[in-house]
């Protein structure tokens, strides 16, 4: 028995499981209390978002589910598809319903969608012509339309951990009809846990690299042998990978972050490069820059976070290698750009206030007053519009809760931009001030 002689399907779809019991990973959605297995104890499904990274098993749960409960399966992919594909789909799923068959439409990379696409989803998934199961790398809360949100629950899908992987790796060993169980596969223990490294949580990529690997591998008594090197050469890349656990990959985004703070770009390329030539995920590393953007950054140069998403929104266009240019010139100006974390530092301090006594009223003369009830209730009585003052300023005016009148959250740098934000607000503070107001910016 050799490579060659087994079934030509690739090794991942030749896994995909066949019922839930099957299925690994995602105890906190699947697991005796988990919400979709109680669901699918019950019998039936509601329109759901799925959300996880790529390799999660998104796709297969939305099939296993949909089977589980005796429903159609439909798919369609955000990606090719548009609103004449939706209506056919509704048409499909309006028939079998008036043969008494459930549909489960599942759209592929729903964020893909337009807002007039998902807005053609919505009177059908609201009738319950077919329950409707979107998978999405993106955050939904910015992806898709409120009202589509509001009509579908979503699950996070969590990137499967080394263990999760590991069985899937002793699955696939191990089955003679669907998987590799008729071949002698040798794997030293140190090489294992660098294939599971080098999936990096992806259920796809561990087989699809356990499946070249076994082709590229030397054949020696019977026995395929795959080395590091087997799998550096399926990875395609260097075999150099992160350890997840905590040592290289956690010590590498350090270093990336701290010489992005420390503002020294000759530094923070090399970490950047050291971890895409690793093969970290790049769009991982796009939103850490985001995040140092806002967090080490701020209003020192608010172009950052320009450039920062700029440059998340370059690569997932042109993905490797052109993309990771863009990850580099935004790691340069970030590095380069006059550093402050004080917008950092309010926000922690105010939602420490807000968790400590979030329920002070708001100020009846800041309140909105729609109604002849609320005006009578003096909602917006004595509101000074600021646009009414000289240089739109109600100098005399409150904005806080009566018991945070003097509390200070915001404490500009003089650093770039924030120096002249900093002087401006001194300059209300002045102004406020020959009002009769102390203010804490004075």
């Amino acid at each position: 028995m050799t490579a060659s002689s087994i079934d030509p399907r690739p090794l991942a779809a030749r896994m995909r499981p066949r019922n839930l019991d099957a299925y690994v990973g995602q105890r906190h959605l699947l697991g005796k209390t988990g919400p979709l297995r109680a669901m699918v104890q019950g019998g039936q499904l509601h329109s759901m978002i799925l959300w996880g990274p790529p390799g999660s098993g998104k796709t297969t749960l939305a099939q296993l589910l949909a089977h589980a409960v005796g429903q159609h399966f439909q798919v369609l992919s955000a990606v090719n598809s548009g609103v004449r594909e939706i209506r056919a789909a509704v048409t499909s799923a309006e028939s079998a319903r008036s043969l008494g068959q459930g549909t489960v439409l599942f759209i592929d990379e729903i964020h893909r969608f337009n807002k007039s696409q998902q807005d053609a989803l919505l009177p059908h998934v609201e009738e319950g012509v077919m329950t409707l199961i979107g998978a999405t790398t993106e955050n939904p809360s910015f992806a898709l339309v409120n009202a589509l949100l509001s009509r579908a629950r979503v699950y996070v899908l969590k990137a499967l951990t080394d263990e999760d992987l590991d069985t899937i790796l002793d699955h696939a060993l191990a089955d003679q009809v669907l998987g590799l169980g008729k071949l002698v596969i040798r794997i030293p223990p140190e090489v294992r846990k660098g294939l599971l490294t080098a999936a990096d949580g992806d259920a796809r990529r561990v087989l699809n690299l356990l499946d070249l690997a076994v082709q590229l591998a030397p054949v020696q008594e019977g026995q395929v042998r795959i080395s590091a090197e087997t799998i550096a050469a399926a990875a395609g890349q260097s075999w150099r990978r992160f350890d997840k656990g905590g040592e290289a990959f956690y010590d590498e985004i350090s270093a990336f972050h701290k010489s992005l703070r420390g503002s020294d770009p000759d530094a923070a390329l090399y970490w950047l490069a050291r971890m895409l030539d690793g093969g970290a995920d790049p769009l991982y590393l796009a939103r850490r820059l985001v995040r140092m953007a806002s967090e080490d950054i701020g209003l020192a140069d608010p172009r950052a976070l320009d450039m920062a998403l700029a440059a998340k929104e370059a690569y997932a266009f042109l993905g490797s290698p052109e993309g990771e240019l863009a990850l580099a010139q935004a790691t340069v100006y970030l590095a380069s750009s006059p550093k402050s974390n004080r917008v950092y530092n309010a926000w922690n301090a105010v939602r420490t206030a807000v968790r400590a006594g979030g329920s002070a009223e708001v100020p009846l003369h800041l309140r909105n007053a729609p109604t002849a009830l609320l005006k009578a209730l003096d909602y917006g009585k004595a509101y000074q519009y600021d646009h009414d003052y000289p240089d739109a300023i109600a100098p005399e005016q409150h904005y806080l809760p009566p018991g945070l009148r003097q509390t200070h959250f915001y404490d500009p740098s003089d650093h770039g931009l924030e120096a002249r934000i900093q002087e401006r607000l001194r300059w209300i503070s002045a102004h406020r001030q020959s009002a009769g107001e102390k203010t804490p910016h004075a």
